[in-house]
């Protein structure tokens, strides 16, 4: 079975706040041209994207270095509901639900090389509320690190992402600045797929093709992401 879980790529789609706006529009029509083309104008990390390690990293991979290979990968739904605005994903609750551990306590191999991180947020998208989406802490990210697995997300990315004022959701005095859960993945070239989709009723554990456009120096790509398993 295949599921799509990317956004549709469309003119005044919500963006990260600061990145540039999506505009999709004819060029060329049936009418006029007899054949029809399109304009898109986009930033790299519009929609559902992938980052490059370029992202954070200024010496970092950018997304036509990366064997495509590594775009197609293992995956494990984590569902980490309920969750609060802006509340921090820590570690041992990260650990707790992705099972990192066996019975014994000791460090069990997943067989998985990314972990998709259900929080409940894609509801929102569209909204401002979208915006105050938990986010990892750094020390979460460290122990994806430690086991080797990047991380897909239902929301802007894996760090907070600034609010806005019609919200009224204030973030907490803990809350970390600049982008500590990406650098800490990144160095490591471990993926992040943001701005996942649908993925109520998925199986635990499923295949996710990502491939991103073939961008020459791109710190990211918008992507397919296409969901596969046994049915």
């Amino acid at each position: 079975m295949f599921r799509d879980l990317s956004r549709p790529i469309e003119t005044g789609m919500p963006i990260y706040p600061g990145d540039p706006e999506v505009t999709l529009a004819p060029d060329a029509t049936h009418e006029a041209d007899g054949y029809a083309t399109s304009e898109l104008r986009t930033g790299t990390h519009a929609g559902t994207h992938l980052d490059a390690p370029r992202h954070t990293l200024s010496e970092g991979a950018t997304v036509e270095e990366i064997d495509p290979g590594r775009f197609a990968f293992d995956a494990r739904l984590v569902d980490l509901r309920p969750l609060r605005a802006r509340e921090a994903i820590t570690a041992d609750a990260l650990e707790n639900e992705a099972r990192f551990l066996g019975d014994g306590g000791d460090a069990v191999d997943l067989g998985v090389d990314l972990l998709v991180l259900r929080t409940g947020w894609a509801a929102h998208w569209g909204s401002d509320r979208y915006r105050d989406h938990p986010y990892l802490t750094e020390a979460a990210a460290a122990r994806c690190r430690d086991r080797g697995v990047g991380v897909g997300v239902d929301a802007f990315g894996p760090d907070p992402t600034p609010t806005a004022a019609r919200t009224n959701v204030a973030p907490a005095s803990d809350e970390p600045d600049g982008t500590p859960a990406h650098d800490v993945l990144l160095k490591e070239s471990l993926p992040i797929v943001e701005n996942l989709c649908g993925l109520d009723g998925l199986p635990a554990r499923f295949r996710l093709y990502a491939f991103p456009l073939r961008l020459r120096g791109g710190d990211g790509s918008p992507v397919r992401a296409v969901a596969e398993w046994e049915g």
